[in-house]
């Protein structure tokens, strides 16, 4: 483990591989701070004015990615990570623990490894119920991207309506979600959906079958990976991913299956990310067809 300095928390380890780069900071968390290449921009929303603080006595977005429990509540889901954790060295990475806090009960770890070769990063999710009874959750895994980007979220295939009488999406839309807004545009292959810095929140969330989401920003193209489980029963209507943004920044999230978490039980959540440059703007789903698909289906097999 290589530890630095990043935009304040000093103690923060610095993992790279394949010319990527991943930043686990200790001081607060469990956080990933940064995914990027070497000497690029981080892919991850730094956002401003908390960065390198700790200790404060509300919870701060901060940035980068994060470990929460849904369905989303209050106070539970936004208690407080604003503490030093424990990173140790694991081969290939770093674990962090995080202790279980005192509104949930529930610990929090995070497995974090860097393939050497191509720098694909894979996390394991883990929550651990410390307290004296069950709760029922489902880990949920939030990518903070940076402003300015596009993602991309893929639909299912078109079948013939004789090939299946019942339905095989399911969808759940906010409150303050609008589609007359400029920044979604729902297509046949692709849900295109833009951060805008003059717009406020929306999101959506799917039953993402597929197991993948990309964002393109500057040129990068940032990719999402994890599966998928039709026997299980998800969150929030039943969706496996769910994306939302506002003027500061657009996440990407992926959740777990909903459990009963018995007093010293555990339950996993599996994502990988991948990255790639060089990427011309993707506006329409054939731009998405020619550019960034042809990148994602090696990562799928």
């Amino acid at each position: 483990m290589k530890t630095i300095d990043f935009n304040g928390w000093k103690n923060s380890v610095l993992l790279q591989g394949g010319g990527l780069e991943a930043v686990i900071t200790a001081d607060v968390g469990p956080r990933i701070a940064r995914y990027g290449f070497e000497g690029q921009r981080n892919l991850f929303a730094e956002i401003e004015g908390q960065q390198g603080g700790s200790g404060e006595d509300e919870w701060m977005i901060r940035g980068g990615h994060r470990l929460w429990l849904s369905p989303e509540r209050q106070p539970m889901t936004y208690e407080l990570d604003n503490s030093p954790i424990e990173v140790e060295e694991i081969p290939g990475g770093v674990r962090t623990l995080q202790p279980a806090g005192e509104l949930s009960g529930v610990a929090k770890t995070m497995e974090i490894t860097l393939a050497p070769d191509s720098g694909r990063l894979d996390i394991v999710h883990v929550l651990t119920n410390r307290g004296g009874k069950p709760i029922e959750l489902a880990p949920w895994a939030l990518t903070v991207m940076a402003p300015g980007g596009t993602s991309f979220v893929p639909l299912p295939p078109k079948i013939a309506h004789t090939e299946r009488l019942t339905h095989n999406q399911q969808w759940s839309i906010w409150g303050y979600t609008d589609f007359t807004d400029p920044r979604w545009t729902l297509g046949s292959r692709y849900i295109i959906f833009r951060q805008d810095a003059e717009r406020g929140p929306t999101k959506l969330g799917i039953a993402n079958r597929e197991g993948w989401a990309a964002y393109l920003l500057d040129g990068f193209l940032f990719v999402k990976l994890y599966s998928h489980d039709d026997g299980a029963t998800y969150p929030d209507g039943g969706v496996s991913y769910e994306t939302y943004s506002q003027q500061d920044f657009l996440e990407m999230e992926s959740l777990g299956g909903l459990v009963t978490l018995e007093p010293g039980k555990a339950v996993s959540h599996r994502e990988s990310w991948a990255a790639f440059r060089g990427l011309p703007a993707c506006d329409t789903e054939e731009q998405i067809e020619e550019h960034v698909l042809p990148l994602v289906r090696p990562l799928l097999q």
